[in-house]
């Protein structure tokens, strides 16, 4: 059994001991493939094709051998750098991300700041905020007129948040991740500023879009997030978001084709398990079904007209799974501790499984575009 989907069009990064640059690969009958050509020296190349489903089932390749060695490898503890490991599938992309896309999560947030840990008084404030704008919010338009007037009475009723404007108003909340080349993949370690003490994952999709906007495929992300640092100001996101190892994807991107499409991105569920070396566990998951922003709007409020990606982007969906469970005392909730396995999955985009350490603990971030461009000149790539 390997975190890789089982079938479809995919494609990814490798790094092996023999190539300074990093390689274009692919999955073949259980097996890896190194495709880097001139055609196609980058992922970001194959994304910016108008058929890049066709380009990677009929290029040629050389093994690297099985995939379920190479991700075995990947695990950043046990790897042995003579041999293959999977990278981030993404390379020159722009990496984004867009925040409070599930109503039904916000408005518990709202509830929650409002309850400030009184489990009897949520219930109280949750019963009154349905009374008012009743039970279903799931087909709820963020930015229509009805969600307009919910604001507004969610305003009246003293339970204004920072969120409800990016929730439910008329613009996403879209912000930058990581620098491109920064983000890690397949067994990386994620890391965590210092500073925090109160963190945790968020399991998503992430789409991939060329630089004209159209969405090509998909892959599962963990965008790592800092509550503390985000909760003491919504000015410090750049802080509680990005940072060294903080934005992992992965294990491979699949390509939209006849198995698999963006209809199937908007019904994914995607899980959560956490493993601690304490002995902890939590577990969840989240539907995109119940997003409330669909991904090509979203994809939209990030680039058009009014901005542009000349290499496209890798945009993470977000999620509607804020972890709860106490870890410890009572009534503390969840926290991430140095060594926990983090496995996001969803059964068409495979697992992607990392281990949690303090992003002054990871791998520094040294191989950035200039480096990337020489490796590739070199190799007569480009």
């Amino acid at each position: 059994m390997t975190a890789t989907p089982g079938e479809g069009t995919l494609v990814g990064r490798a790094r092996v001991a023999d190539r300074a640059h990093p390689l274009v690969v692919t999955v073949r009958d259980g097996e890896v493939y190194d495709i880097t050509s001139r055609d196609a020296p980058t992922v970001r190349d194959i994304c910016e094709m108008t058929d890049p489903v066709g380009y990677v089932a009929s290029c040629a390749g050389r093994s690297l051998g099985p995939v379920a060695e190479i991700e075995t490898n990947s695990h950043q503890a046990a790897r042995d750098k003579a041999r293959p490991h999977l990278l981030s599938p993404v390379d020159l992309q722009a990496v984004k991300a867009s925040g409070v896309t599930f109503v039904v999560s916000l408005l518990e947030r709202v509830i929650e700041e409002q309850a400030r840990g009184d489990a009897d008084k949520a219930d109280a404030i949750r019963a009154d905020i349905a009374h008012h704008i009743g039970h279903d919010l799931s087909k709820l338009k963020p930015g229509s007129p009805e969600a307009m007037a919910i604001k507004q009475r969610l305003i009246e009723r003293g339970a204004w948040s920072q969120y409800l404007e990016v929730g439910i108003g008329p613009d996403a909340e879209i912000f930058t991740k990581c620098q491109p080349l920064a983000s890690v993949g397949f067994g990386a370690d994620v890391g965590l500023h210092p500073v925090s003490t109160w963190n945790n994952p968020e399991p998503e999709v992430a789409v991939i879009a060329s630089s004209e906007g159209r969405i090509v495929g998909a892959t599962l992300g963990n965008d790592v997030n800092l509550r503390d640092v985000e909760g003491r100001s919504a000015l410090l996101l750049g802080k509680a978001k990005d940072n060294n190892a903080s934005a992992a994807l992965g294990p491979f991107i699949r390509l939209f084709d006849d198995t698999f499409s963006l209809d199937d991105v908007k019904q994914a569920e995607v899980r959560l398990h956490v493993r601690g070396e304490d002995g902890f566990e939590l577990e969840g998951s989240s539907s995109m079904s119940e997003i409330s922003r669909a991904p090509e709007e979203l994809v939209a409020a990030a680039m058009g007209r009014h901005h542009q990606y000349p290499d496209g982007m890798a945009l993470y969906l977000g999620t509607m799974f804020v972890p709860s469970k106490d870890r410890g005392e009572a009534g503390r909730g969840f926290t991430h501790h140095a060594g926990d396995s983090v496995e996001i999955s969803s059964p068409k985009l495979g697992t992607l499984i990392n281990r949690v350490q303090l992003s002054t603990e990871c791998t520094p971030w040294t191989y950035g575009a200039s480096r990337f461009m020489r490796d590739l000149a070199s190799a007569g790539l480009i």
